[in-house]
């Protein structure tokens, strides 16, 4: 039997998180762990869970904001950020962020290259200290200033 590295293991339970996810475009999961417990796991969905605030396939009659985060959910990243400093906020410091994407059938997609400066932001401010991508050649580890710099540089034509 083959066993999981750790940041696999912890990869599998945030794709079990995004299982929940209530976005209608993408299922996104996120943990964060540190000392080999999970502090916060969050997944994309409306604000409170509220499916009446979902906004997923709407086409508005006006293009979006150039700026603008298109998304009507709140990310899996900010869910679990705000679990984590809800419940152990004295741990978020030095922690790991596991972030992973599941297609419709729970199935794990592997991610591109760091893109969300939302939530590069927020992992940077609130001091977590990496946050792990599961890339097609495996998973790497970015500090949190590394993925919030390569955030920035995303170009989607790079993918």
């Amino acid at each position: 039997m083959n066993k999981l590295n750790d940041e696999e293991y912890w990869m599998m339970r945030a794709a079990e998180v995004a299982k929940n996810a209530l976005c209608l475009k993408a299922k996104c999961g996120t943990v964060i762990v540190k000392g080999n417990e999970i502090i916060g796991e969050g997944y994309n969905a409306p604000p409170l869970d509220d499916i009446s605030n979902r906004t997923c396939l709407v086409v508005f009659k006006y293009p979006p904001k150039k700026n603008y985060d298109h998304t009507c959910c709140m990310h899996a990243e900010q869910r679990a950020i705000l679990n984590a400093m809800k419940k152990k906020p004295e741990k978020i410091i030095g922690s790991t962020l596991y972030f992973i994407r599941v297609d419709e059938h729970g199935n794990i997609k592997k991610s591109g290259k760091p893109y969300c400066t939302v939530c590069s932001r927020w992992a940077l401010d609130s001091g977590i200290a990496y946050f792990a991508l599961w890339h097609e050649d495996g998973i790497k580890l970015y500090s949190t200033k590394e993925y919030n710099e390569l955030s920035y540089h995303y170009n989607p034509k790079d993918k």
